[in-house]
């Protein structure tokens, strides 16, 4: 099990927005946390609303995320092997750049 400590931050998977708003303004201390809070609030809700629009989210040489729809169709309940009727839903594909991915995989 990791610990969460200051020297593991960068290690972990996830990142709380009160943590990424207090990294972010600790490397760039010209921005106030308020105005970074606002910013990081803006993109987050663009991004939600962009993708309930359907279209596609892409940071250039970082990530793509875009919703898919799965079609409605008849599955089985493997407990009881009844078909049941499955409605269309949507779901979100993410992928990550090749240079990410090579970041992160990098050993140091």
């Amino acid at each position: 099990m990791i610990r969460r400590t200051k020297r593991t931050l960068s290690k972990k998977l996830s990142f709380a927005k009160s943590e990424l708003i207090k990294e972010l303004s600790k490397n760039f201390p010209n921005f106030l946390k308020k105005d970074l809070t606002k910013l990081f609030d803006i993109m987050i809700y663009e991004m939600k609303e962009a993708l309930k629009r359907g279209e596609r989210i892409e940071l250039r040489d970082v990530f793509t995320i875009e919703p898919r729809v799965q079609k409605a169709r008849i599955s089985r309940n493997p407990k009881t092997n009844e078909k049941v009727d499955t409605p269309e839903k949507k779901a979100i594909l993410f992928k990550i750049s090749k240079n990410w991915a090579k970041k992160i995989n990098e050993k140091k």
